[in-house]
């Protein structure tokens, strides 16, 4: 398939059938490892989608990481989404943009963009039951849990969440913040089938590996609630 041809409903359909972990970026959080090195092992691992997310790179450095991260991505088959910014995401034919609340408005990204996956943040359930028509293709509900990547906050949603905010819209959602191995279960029995994380994979001693067991442990869980 030419990468350039690729609509949004294809991309939507393998977010949907193929995405169980949703691996974050964060090399401040990586024990050293850089981006490029925690990109190759969650791909080796077996994620079928990855998110580029860098708060500390200035723009040049950022778009020839990205650059990187689409042609590897490409070549395993996996989406790739860039955090915030969406030039980025546009300069290198990345699948989509994820956005905060405090991001460009997901409306008008939509409407220039028809064919990007558009993810959005959501914190509240009235974030979540807009989040058709602000035109995203997916939503986030978070953080759950107490999260490294976060700073300040003292209010998290916890797994009890998932169930009243996947209520509010049909589209497909991920859950994220603070999750971790043991948290697995009790989020795909609540309904939870696209689990991001971040920590759990930047400070993994063995990324691929973990990874996989990721994978494994969610599909196991889906399984039993299917």
């Amino acid at each position: 398939m030419n990468r350039k041809t690729i609509t949004h409903d294809q991309r939507l359909a393998r977010l949907i059938n193929e995405v169980t972990i949703y691996p974050v970026s964060c090399e401040r959080l990586a024990k050293g490892r850089s981006d490029l090195e925690w990109l190759a092992a969650v791909l080796a691992g077996g994620a079928k989608i990855v998110q580029l997310r860098d708060k500390e790179s200035d723009s040049l450095s950022l778009y020839k990481k990205a650059l990187i991260f689409r042609q590897k991505t490409w070549e395993a088959g996996a989406l790739f989404i860039v955090n915030d910014r969406l030039d980025i995401a546009l300069l290198t034919e990345a699948d989509g943009v994820h956005l905060g609340n405090s991001d460009l408005p997901a409306a008008q990204v939509r409407q220039m963009f028809p064919e990007l996956i558009i993810g959005v943040s959501c914190n509240t359930l009235e974030q979540a039951a807009s989040a058709v028509e602000r035109g995203a293709s997916y939503y986030n509900i978070g953080p759950l849990f107490t999260t490294q990547t976060k700073d300040g906050l003292k209010a998290f949603l916890g797994a009890a969440a998932v169930k009243p905010f996947s209520t509010q819209s049909d589209l497909p959602f991920t859950v994220m913040g603070g999750i971790k191995k043991e948290h697995i279960a009790e989020l795909t029995d609540a309904g939870a089938r696209r689990l991001a994380v971040v920590t759990a994979l930047t400070q993994a001693d063995d990324i691929a590996e973990e990874t996989r067991q990721w994978i494994t442990a969610i599909n196991a869980g889906i399984k039993k609630n299917s």
